[in-house]
């Protein structure tokens, strides 16, 4: 996955005037999200417009206000946006302050054509717990390596929006012994590797949330955090054997070294350049 270090600021004209933004933009290793899109705007204004995917918006500062096929909607702080494909839309900031935001662009799948007219009935979604989980992918999706983690939070996000859209309440979580056992064994088999969520999904024929929930139920913690683990208990070998910090992480299944640091120094207390010491036992030359 690429994500850029920093947010890049872009002058550009606008209608004779000089407009301030900050863009960033990248397209994650993660199915069904298309593009990631962080942005501050000032004075910018959105002409009418479509999307082929489905845009999920967090406005963190400020306000937006929006038409969507012909009706005057408004987007804030206090809620998660869900903007169709293929209905035309605008957008400008609702202060003199501007606005700043974070996207999701969704393939059409991961919510559903069917809930495109809810979704031109009722785009805002006042839920607390669904824009936590929202940013929590955000979250995901901005760290490099942590894909897994990333598919896992996606399938919820997508869960609660078909759930908002269609006004059913929440699935109740059920114990699936077989299932957890069976997805714990492909994480144990590909842990350098590592495993999509959509694939153990086709593999073991349930869907991606109850494989999570069944999982979680099981073992007491999420899929990506237990493979996670299984991937911190063998870089602890490899650098027992001798394996330099660098070398260890990619063999291990980490991204890189600094992502190999992040996560053995929460588990084992240190990093992993100062796990190993000369063996005592040593006889000098």
């Amino acid at each position: 996955m690429y994500v850029p270090d920093v947010a890049l600021p872009r002058l550009e004209a606008a209608s004779g005037q000089s407009e301030t933004s900050e863009v960033i933009a990248w397209r994650p290793a993660v199915p069904g999200i298309a593009e990631v899109f962080h942005a501050r705007f000032t004075d910018h204004a959105y002409p009418m417009h479509t999307h082929d995917s489905w845009k999920l918006l967090l406005v963190d500062v400020g306000a937006v206000r929006y038409d969507l096929d012909r009706h005057p909607n408004a987007a804030s702080p206090a809620q998660v946006t869900l903007l169709p494909p293929h209905v035309p839309h605008d957008g400008r900031a609702a202060t003199p302050d501007g606005f700043r935001k974070r996207v999701l662009y969704l393939d059409d799948d991961v919510v559903g054509a069917d809930l495109i007219g809810a979704a031109v009935d009722r785009p805002a979604m006042p839920d607390a717990v669904l824009r936590h989980r929202v940013h929590e992918l955000h979250e995901s999706l901005t760290e490099p390596g942590e894909d897994l983690q990333a598919q896992c939070r996606l399938a919820f996000v997508a869960e609660q929006l078909r759930r908002h859209l269609r006004r059913v309440p929440a699935p109740a979580a059920r114990r699936d012994p077989g299932v957890a056992v069976a997805l714990r064994e492909l994480l144990d088999a590909r842990t350098p590797a590592g495993l999509r969520l959509d694939e153990a999904s086709r593999l073991l024929g349930a869907s991606p949330t109850h494989l999570v929930r069944a999982f979680t139920l099981e073992y007491g913690i999420p899929p990506h955090r237990y493979l996670t683990g299984r991937r911190v208990d063998l870089a602890r070998q490899l650098l027992l054997d001798g394996r330099p910090p660098a070398e260890a992480a990619v063999a291990a299944g980490f991204y890189d070294q600094a992502h190999l640091t992040r996560h053995f120094r929460r588990t084992v207390g240190t990093s992993p350049a100062r796990f190993v010491r000369p063996s005592r036992n040593t006889s000098p030359g």
